[in-house]
């Protein structure tokens, strides 16, 4: 489905992005993975060689402009184009507002959305000249919902999705989709240390009874990666469990 696709996948060393980056690849896409932490993402492009796929690491800091034009640049670099870009990178700052200090909200808003934004900007260039690409945004249900104690992640969630609807129109053009997923509670490290009872009562929130994982996340991403999805674009993918409808 992905035979000879490029895709380049920020917040890639762990979790949700660790699995969307094993499953495009497990379908013949050529990855560009990034993150802060270079080690981690040598484990993982070590893991998808062992699996017979191409991947290569781009360590960096998205909500840097100079690194962000360095993924898109080393994609090109090493495969000649740049066909799927999956905005994944994120951090959380959790506080409830009236102790919310400024360089909380600073720090989230900056990797979350402006990390987004410098990514897009750079993919767009190389997107818009072959009339091809395919722009994802994981963005998340408490964006459509908000939360207590998350003001500034609850934020930059949200604007992802106003990013997503304005970027849709301006590249539809050039034949580049811009979606968004949002995903509900999934299981992560921090879900994993959380007591048995708490897990429970999360998944009692959740219509289908349990909570989702990256996997779940990772198919609907390969979705719109996908030729399948070509009529697709400003759209909001809830993969929630139908916690929020």
């Amino acid at each position: 489905m992905m035979k000879d696709k490029v895709a380049a996948i920020t917040g890639a060393s762990r979790g949700i992005g660790r699995s969307i980056a094993l499953v495009l690849a497990g379908e013949g896409a050529k990855i560009v993975a990034s993150a802060r932490n270079s080690a981690e993402l040598e484990i993982l492009v070590a893991e998808i060689k062992e699996k017979g796929g191409e991947a290569i690491a781009v360590a960096g800091d998205v909500a840097v402009t100079a690194d962000a034009d360095r993924l898109v640049d080393a994609a090109v670099a090493a495969y000649g184009r740049l066909d799927i870009l999956v905005n994944n990178a994120g951090i959380t700052r959790d506080g409830l507002l009236l102790r919310m200090k400024d360089e909380d909200w600073d720090a989230v808003l900056n990797v979350n959305l402006k990390g987004a934004f410098l990514c897009t900007r750079a993919a767009a260039k190389v997107m818009s000249k072959q009339r091809y690409g395919r722009i994802i945004n994981i963005s998340s249900v408490v964006g459509e919902m908000g939360n207590a104690g998350q003001a500034n992640y609850c934020a930059s969630k949200a604007g992802l999705l106003g990013l997503t609807k304005s970027v849709a129109r301006e590249l539809a053009r050039r034949n580049v989709t811009v979606n968004a997923v949002t995903p509900g509670f999934i299981v992560t490290d921090m879900t994993e240390a959380l007591p048995e009872k708490t897990r429970e009562e999360l998944a009692s929130q959740i219509p289908l009874g349990r909570l989702g994982n990256a996997e779940d996340i990772a198919h609907a991403v390969l979705f719109l990666a996908s030729d399948g999805a070509g009529y697709v674009t400003g759209q909001v993918l809830g993969v929630n469990g139908g916690m929020y409808m």
